[in-house]
């Protein structure tokens, strides 16, 4: 499955007989899907319709969906005249005349009345039907934005992760060495005292000691949530925002412990690299789904 980001955007625009009209979807990470819609008030009726849609498609983001549209000249409708309330209205008008002999009859206030000025009805059902037709083209262009967006954030994860997974082979090579050089200042330290202390003594303090400072279960964490991240989550793809950002915590934890059982400038380094990639991939899952 394809990875989605949260952030994206989709335009489409087409001329009907009745109009133009244009769909803008946008989006922004959000922990949750939350819809809000910009409408004419004549197709208010279409929202539950469209959060449906939307529901359907994205299970995170804020999504901002408006609708533009501009009636054509057709649209308006031509106006016609209901003939028999004109005559009521001006039968009675006159016989009110009469009463009031300086009263005039005005023909604009006749056509005011209710009823009078009647417009051609639109085909409302027509309309939904081709709006939401056009509605579902802008769903796929703006899915097809998010997953490309998606695979942009799932590329930089994996740098990230493949260079996490080269400092942790620098590490693993270096500690030998590092285990070797502290376990020789210890003794050289230790030589004025051993014929004060019991050798076996001196022995299990040094081991104690590598054990303090050796960081093979940390190094192993690692890469054990480097495969998780790159060969099971990125791999599986789908809505997978809050499980890279659970590993983040996981990759924080280790990265943490490795600097504190640091005594060697490389190991040090290598652990401030480690968490400035974590942080550096942290930011970028908050725009996953």
């Amino acid at each position: 499955m394809t990875i989605h980001s949260m952030t994206a955007f989709a335009r489409r625009e087409k001329k009907s007989e009745w109009g133009t009209f244009t769909w803008e979807i946008r989006s922004v990470n959000q922990r949750y899907l939350e819809t809000y819609f910009r409408l004419p008030e004549q197709f208010r009726a279409l929202e539950p319709v469209l959060r449906e849609k939307a529901r359907k498609s994205m299970q995170r983001g804020k999504l901002e969906i408006n609708l533009r549209i501009t009636d054509t000249d057709k649209a308006v409708g031509s106006l016609s005249l209901n003939q028999n309330l004109v005559e009521q209205l001006c039968q009675h008008a006159q016989q009110i005349q009469k009463q009031l002999p300086d009263s005039q009859i005005n023909p604009v206030d006749i056509m005011r009345w209710p009823g009078v000025m009647q417009a051609q009805e639109q085909d409302m059902d027509a309309q939904h039907a081709e709006l939401l037709a056009e509605f579902d083209l802008t769903i796929v262009d703006f899915l097809a934005a998010r997953a490309s967006e998606g695979e942009n954030l799932k590329a930089m994860i994996e740098q990230r992760l493949s260079a996490i997974s080269a400092q942790v082979d620098i590490v693993r090579s270096e500690m030998p060495e590092v285990l070797k050089w502290q376990r020789e200042r210890i003794e050289t330290k230790l030589a004025d005292f051993k014929e004060q202390v019991d050798e076996a003594r001196i022995e299990q303090e040094l081991i104690m000691l590598a054990q303090r400072v050796d960081v093979a279960e940390e190094l192993d964490r690692l890469e054990s949530h480097i495969k998780e991240t790159g060969q099971k989550i990125l791999k599986k793809g789908g809505a997978c925002g809050r499980r890279l950002d659970f590993m983040m915590q996981e990759f924080n934890r280790e990265a943490n412990t490795l600097a504190s059982k640091s005594i060697n400038t490389t190991v040090t380094n290598a652990a401030v690299d480690v968490k400035v990639l974590i942080e550096q991939m942290r930011e970028q899952i908050q725009n996953i789904e």
